[in-house]
Parts: C-alpha cells; sequence; structure tokens
C-alpha cells in the first residue's frame, strides 16, 4: 500500500502580501517569524546595526546604507527577511530584488537550522558577497564570503581586530565585531 500524496499549498509574493505579522516565504512554503525576540537578541541586533552603520559613516559611502526588517524578494515565491541588510544601490521598488552587499542574521532556537542552511544557499546563489550568522548564545559570529568561484566560504578572523567588508568597488568599512557583545 502506498502512502497518501501530500498536497502543500504553495504561496507567492502576492499572497505575502496580504499576511499579518512578520513572514518569510521559501519556495512557496510561509514561515511565521519569531514573536518578539528575546531582550538578548534585540539588543545585539541593535548593536549590530549601530555599527555597520558608524563604520560606513566613518568610511565616507554615501551610497551604502544600513536596513532591517527589509524584504529580500528572490523570486515570486521566496522573499526573506533578514535582521540587517547593507544595500549600495537605489531601492526603487517596495523590496529589494537585487543582490545586497551584506546580510545579517541573528539565530534563534526556531530559526537556526532554517538560518545555517536554506538561507546560506539562498543568499549565495543570489551572489550576495557577504553573510554574517550571529550566534548570541555562545557570543559567535560567523562571516561568509563569496569566493571566485561563487561559493561561500567561512572567514577566519580575530574578533578583537576590525573586520575589513568590501562593499562595493568603491567603498570598504572596518568593523570592530567584538563591540556588538557590549
Amino acid at each position: 500500500m502506498s502512502s497518501p500524496v501530500k498536497i502543500l499549498p504553495h504561496y507567492t509574493y502576492d499572497d505575502y502580501c496580504k499576511w499579518e505579522g512578520r513572514w518569510e516565504l521559501i519556495e512557496g512554503i510561509p514561515y511565521a517569524m519569531s514573536p518578539a525576540p528575546s531582550p538578548r537578541h534585540q539588543w545585539i541586533s541593535a548593536n549590530i546595526k549601530y555599527e555597520l552603520k558608524d563604520a560606513i559613516k566613518k568610511s565616507g559611502c554615501k551610497h551604502c546604507k544600513v536596513y532591517d526588517f527589509i524584504d529580500i524578494k528572490v523570486a515570486e515565491d521566496t522573499v526573506l527577511q533578514p535582521d540587517a541588510v547593507i544595500v549600495c544601490k537605489e531601492i526603487e521598488k517596495p523590496f529589494l530584488d537585487f543582490a545586497a552587499s551584506l546580510v545579517v542574521e541573528i539565530l534563534s532556537p526556531s530559526t537556526a537550522l532554517k538560518d545555517r542552511n536554506n538561507k546560506l544557499f539562498i543568499y549565495e546563489g543570489q551572489k550576495i558577497p557577504y553573510y554574517l550568522i550571529v550566534d548570541v548564545e555562545i557570543n559567535e559570529i560567523e562571516i561568509y564570503h563569496l569566493n571566485s568561484s561563487g561559493k561561500y566560504v567561512k572567514e577566519k578572523f580575530s574578533p578583537t581586530s576590525p573586520f575589513t567588508f568590501i562593499l562595493d568597488k568603491d567603498c570598504s568599512i572596518e568593523v570592530a565585531l567584538n563591540n556588538m557583545w557590549e
């Protein structure tokens, strides 16, 4: 006897726009964003955005901006909403439909598997140069950088030294990643 066929709904960006609350859509499957993140998650998120904005300001890269909770529309059935994004081009739609320069995901117990797997491969496929995964439970940041073959490589770095991100052909920033925990 064969097992019954499972029929799963397949949603699109148009459906996504009608939903209340915060959602992500991956290959037509909706994922509710965690309810209000923990106070520590929110605090680290604020610190990350501050450090990124401060680094951009110090670098003089006037065309690069830090966003939070912006929709990244990868396809009609895939929309992601990272914790922080750096964009160095003008956004002309209500969503981002081109590669950001840097994306940050802060892990929570309910999103860790998706952030480390599904999203890593989606961001890699979108050719986003830098993907940062922040684990607030162990105070660790992983930096993935696209290599010349278009594959993410985990960067080795000293958390006590600033890390240089090349955001655009004429924009690089130095970020003191260790400051995010303070």
